[in-house]
């Protein structure tokens, strides 16, 4: 199978797996304690004739089915539907907030993906006293949840010492750079450290390989050993933590955003829960789903990108 078959397939698997989340999370929400009734009214006990109306402006007087057709085609238009507490558009009420979640994601990926695969690189060739320090570091990062590491960011670095602000967003790059950052920490502390612990077991596993004691018989410098036989070779398994990794901070971004007290998606959901806003609490578990699955899709994709050996749709090298 060629590449863009490959990619033809893999975009109507993402298809698939979109029509069926959208399905999931509409659904979830009417399976949740309570009805979408009380929460237009808010539990007040109203006239039978003013509940059939609120019932037929809402349209849960219709089937479900016909419901979920209505409410996907508005979807696929941008149109996530009418909060129930602002009488605003949903689109109107998230868009401001995506920029926060997106900023706040890419951030915490590049820390992942710099500093975890650097340290696991430094921790496999330099064996000794650097290891464990590594190693030891990297055991308390994966260990420790986010909420814990924005607790102890905000207490040495905003308390203590005063680097750095804790609450909102900032203005301009630079500042929101500055406010962002002990969020990006401890959104991304423990995906660095398991990113740096999986490219320290991979780069050992080649370090050990005959080819990369082949190159070094033959006088290839030792930075184009690791560049080009050590490193390329432990792309594979990198990338495919790495990704995962990347695609789980868009959910950690609800405990982190409410830390932080980041107006973005996250903390907007905790808030549309807590309102019972059913419409907005759908359109971001969508968003938020979607995100997780793209980015899983692109991890795929790149497999043959980075390894051509790999047999695309096939079943093994």
């Amino acid at each position: 199978m060629g590449l863009g078959a490959f990619i033809a397939r893999r975009i109507a698997a993402l298809a698939a797996t979109l029509l069926a989340t959208s399905f999931i999370v509409f659904g979830a929400v009417y399976l949740a304690p309570g009805s979408p009734l009380d929460a237009v009214t808010g539990g007040r006990p109203l006239p039978p004739a003013t509940l059939a109306a609120i019932s037929h402006e809402y349209g849960f007087d219709r089937p479900f089915l016909e419901r979920y057709w209505d409410w996907l085609t508005g979807v696929l238009h941008g149109d996530f539907g009418r909060s129930i507490v602002f009488r605003q558009q949903v689109s109107q009420l998230i868009e401001p907030r995506i920029g926060t979640t997106v900023f706040l994601v890419v951030y915490a990926a590049v820390l992942i993906l710099l500093v975890g695969v650097a340290l696991g690189v430094v921790s496999a060739l330099r064996k000794g006293h650097t290891d464990t320090v590594i190693l030891g570091a990297t055991a308390v990062g994966t260990s420790t949840p986010s909420f814990v590491a924005a607790i102890v960011l905000i207490s040495i670095f905003t308390l203590q010492l005063g680097w750095l602000p804790a609450l909102g967003t900032g203005s301009g790059f630079s500042d929101e750079l500055r406010h962002m950052t002990m969020p990006a920490v401890a959104l991304a502390l423990s995906g660095v450290a398991y990113v740096a612990r999986l490219t320290r077991a991979a780069a050992n596993d080649e370090l050990r390989r005959e080819h990369v004691d082949t190159a070094r018989g033959r006088g290839i410098p030792e930075r184009l050993v690791i560049r080009r036989h050590v490193l390329r070779n432990a792309l594979i398994p990198i990338t495919t933590v790495a990704g995962l990794t990347i695609a789980s901070l868009i959910a950690g971004t609800v405990v982190v955003e409410n830390a932080f007290a980041l107006n973005g998606l996250g903390s907007y959901l905790v808030e549309a829960v807590g309102q019972k806003d059913i419409p907005v609490v759908q359109a971001i578990c969508l968003i938020l789903v979607a995100a997780f699955i793209v980015v899983n899709t692109i991890v795929d994709v790149l497999y043959a990108v980075i390894d051509p050996r790999i047999e695309i749709g096939g079943s093994g090298p």
